[in-house]
């Protein structure tokens, strides 16, 4: 097990300590909401640490009684008990620590922008798209986070060609990064008269939602387009020009907007196209920096197939991670959180790995 750094863990403290005593002192409404957002990160994890430095002051409490001669038998008995249960605690408080005391994503606490793309299989994939992002917006339900729609593209016969919508909420992104990849579902289609299993596809991207301050979109670099908007089958006779296309010319990257308002339009176009170079610039870094990075699970790499839905079997398997559930209709209800955790935590395995490494 790698050692603990000692020396962060006092900083923590200390930086815990530091913004109780500046928000007691009743700061700027501003400053105090930026205090509060730092408090509460950093207080489950001072929590943890002070834990482990009173059960470190009970072990050696015990080992001091032991060593003292005149220790009575009744009180040496006693603490020959409590040792193994203290020193197990102090175990499973380290492998704690090792994990809140990890390199942590700067985009883990931010909310994040869900795309979903029916891949292969015509109707059955567009189906599918829906199925996923209903998944999603169940599962957001559940953690109390907001989901809005910026754009969709629905199927001939049901479901989404394509949607891409918002998830609001502290820690959105830190959930569901490792769902970005492909996503395969077999399953006979309600239109397949011989009871044929189909195989079909959707491509999920998870992006952490930027603001202005972590990218810079220059005025001269995008190009903006207003386009007709118009609804399906031509329901909306006095049609605008309300859609908006933007086009990032350094990157060739297009994002298009066509809710009936072309000021929010252009909102939610710029919102979608700063997320997508946010995530290239992270992607670009984490490459650089991890060339030889061991850790499928955090490879983000988009085109690949992380996930199967067997229908038939009512079974979900993640391919990263060799987990397979029998809980298919419970997770496409939103119960995704033991593969969510799971993914979680074999990220974080590699990551502990990493860190054991002789360098």
């Amino acid at each position: 097990m790698a050692k603990l750094p000692v020396e962060k863990m006092r900083e923590l403290e200390r930086r815990f300590g530091e913004i109780e005593a500046r928000m007691s002192a009743g700061p700027a409404a501003d400053v105090y909401v930026k205090l509060a957002s730092e408090y509460s990160e950093l207080q489950p994890v001072v929590k943890k640490i002070r834990e482990y430095e009173a059960a470190i002051g009970e072990l050696a409490g015990l080992k001091a009684l032991l060593a003292d001669k005149s220790t009575d038998r009744e009180m040496r008995e006693l603490a020959e008990m409590e040792m193994p249960e203290v020193e197990a605690r102090i175990e499973g408080l380290e492998k704690d620590m090792q994990i809140l005391l990890l390199p942590k994503d700067a985009a883990d606490e931010k909310s994040a922008i869900l795309e979903i793309r029916a891949g292969t299989g015509g109707s059955e994939a567009a189906l599918f798209a829906g199925d996923l992002f209903r998944m999603y917006e169940r599962f957001a339900s559940t953690k109390g986070w907001k989901v809005e729609v910026l754009s969709a593209s629905e199927g001939e016969a049901g479901g989404f060609k394509e949607i891409i919508a918002t998830i609001t909420g502290r820690g959105v992104f830190s959930k569901l990064k490792f769902e970005s990849g492909v996503h395969r579902v077999q399953r006979v289609p309600e239109t397949e008269a011989s009871g044929r299993i189909h195989t079909s596809a959707a491509t999920v991207a998870v992006l952490p939602e930027a603001e202005e301050i972590d990218i810079e979109i220059r005025p001269e670099d995008i190009r903006i387009d207003t386009m007709r908007s118009s609804g399906a089958g031509g329901q909306h006779v006095n049609t605008t020009d309300s859609a908006v296309r933007i086009t990032h010319l350094p990157t060739g990257l297009v994002v298009t907007s066509s809710e009936k308002s072309q000021h929010q339009n252009r909102a939610k176009a710029m919102q979608v196209l700063r997320s997508r170079l946010y995530d290239m610039e992270r992607q670009r870094t984490d490459n650089e920096r991890s060339a030889d990075r061991k850790s499928q699970v955090g490879s983000g790499d988009r085109s690949e197939r992380i996930r199967t839905y067997n229908f038939p079997q009512g079974r979900v398997t993640d391919h990263r991670i060799n987990l397979t559930l029998y809980k298919l209709d419970r997770m496409m209800e939103g119960d995704i959180d033991e593969m969510v955790d799971a993914l979680i935590a074999d990220y974080q395995a590699g990551q502990l790995a990493q860190l054991g490494e002789p360098t």
